[in-house]
Order: C-alpha cells, then sequence, then structure tokens
C-alpha cells in the first residue's frame, strides 16, 4: 500500500511541475501532461501497478492533445502570443542608420525606440518611413 501511495505522491508532483511550468511559458501544452499525471495519480491510488500507471498517463496525454489541443487554442488565444512587432505596424518612423538592402542593415526610431530594419530599396538616414511588416524583431519599412 505504501508503494502505491508513494507512487500517487509522485505522479501529483508530476502535474504540479507541469502546472508551473504551463503558467510560465506561453506553450499551452504541460496541462495534458499535468491531466495525464493526475490520471496516473488516480490509478496509483486504487492500486495499479505502474505499467499501468504509465500506460494510463500516455493515454490520457496522447487523447487530450489529440482531441482538445486545437479546439482550446482556437478558443483562448486565437493566434497565440502576440509579437512586440505587431503593434508597430502602420506606425511612422525616422530612419537613424541607413538602410541598404544589398547588405541587410539599418536601423529605425520608432516611438521613441530603436529597431533594426530593412528596406526594398536604399534609404538615408533621417528619412521618414513607414513600418509595413515585421520579420522577428526586424521590421521592413517603406518610404512615405
Amino acid at each position: 500500500m505504501f508503494l502505491s501511495e508513494l507512487s500517487a505522491f509522485v505522479w501529483l508532483a508530476v502535474a504540479f511541475v507541469a502546472a508551473i511550468i504551463e503558467v510560465s511559458v506561453p506553450h499551452f501544452g504541460f496541462a495534458f501532461v499535468g491531466a495525464g499525471a493526475i490520471a496516473a495519480a488516480a490509478a496509483a491510488f486504487f492500486g495499479h501497478t505502474v505499467p499501468t500507471q504509465l500506460a494510463t498517463f500516455v493515454v490520457v496525454l496522447v487523447v487530450s492533445i489529440a482531441v482538445l489541443r486545437s479546439r482550446l487554442l482556437a478558443k483562448l488565444s486565437g493566434r497565440g502570443v502576440p509579437s512586440r512587432t505587431d503593434t508597430l505596424v502602420g506606425r511612422h518612423a525616422i530612419v537613424t542608420h541607413d538602410i541598404d538592402p544589398a547588405a541587410g542593415t539599418g536601423r529605425v526610431n520608432v516611438g521613441g525606440e530603436d529597431w533594426a530594419a530593412r528596406s526594398a530599396d536604399a534609404i538615408a538616414a533621417g528619412a521618414k518611413v513607414r513600418v509595413v511588416g515585421a520579420d522577428g524583431i526586424v521590421l521592413e519599412v517603406t518610404r512615405l
């Protein structure tokens, strides 16, 4: 009996760690690990063997990911985690370092913040530009 109680506590610890990771990382995947661990803890509590506990964990994990993840992501998060650059698209900026499309270099100031920038055209420092997109943390701009 002691071993099944110990297994139940181990599974609950796994669920607790998964919950901490879930709230720390914007991924929406560790909740399913926690669900599987809670199901395995229940199996341990009722005296099932370790292989049965592992099977319960795997089945609940896989089924919940397959059935629930896409539905929950669509309802809860839409596009996922918004990028810092999303709010900059459409804003005007000043070129602070020449934008050279061949070298892929250049910098702009948008709302007091300095950003790496690129453009299809060469643009000299001091020119006014508009942010039309972003690739990671590099803003794509066009001359106004």
